[in-house]
């Protein structure tokens, strides 16, 4: 999709996902979700320590059950075009873990673009649905944190 087919509604909820996100993994540096508190150690967000903490508390909402539905999809080296695939799953992974890779997904094929001439890439309903779903999920993700009072600081 070419920045001048983006409809100005699609561009703010782009943003908006940017946003959110970004935010968001700023919160769990804060929390302490780091994959090395070694002082002096670069700052990098932890999602799997993050699910690791709250795979036994999560529920899985509306939103995050919309995202699973609509399974986002990865991108994939080809010759010479390349591909998408599902994002593979044991047959056991949690439900926790399916929606944070789905959320992580998002953002890749959004930030990394290059996804031209997929069929459900370049669908605009497509996205408003996928980046509004994940929007919603990584809100309930910051109330299971249990960001707290702290909620206001990250968002």
């Amino acid at each position: 999709m070419r920045r001048e087919d983006i409809d100005q509604d699609l561009r703010n909820l782009a943003f908006d996902f940017f946003y959110w996100f970004s935010r968001f993994e700023f919160a769990l540096k804060e929390k302490r979700f780091l994959k090395d508190n070694t002082v002096g150690a670069r700052a990098e967000p932890d999602w799997d320590k993050f699910v690791k903490a709250h795979r036994g508390a999560y529920g899985v909402s509306p939103a995050a059950h919309a995202l699973l539905v609509e399974k986002p999809r990865r991108q994939i080296v080809g010759d010479p075009d390349h591909g998408f695939e599902d994002v593979p799953f044991s047959p056991n992974t949690a439900d926790l873990d399916r929606v944070v890779a789905y959320a992580k997904t998002v953002r890749n094929n959004l930030f990394h673009g290059g996804k031209h001439g997929h069929d459900q890439w370049d669908d605009p309903a497509r996205m408003r649905r996928l980046l509004g779903l994940t929007i919603t999920v990584l809100g309930e993700l910051a109330a299971l944190g249990d960001f707290g009072g702290d909620y206001d600081r990250y968002y």
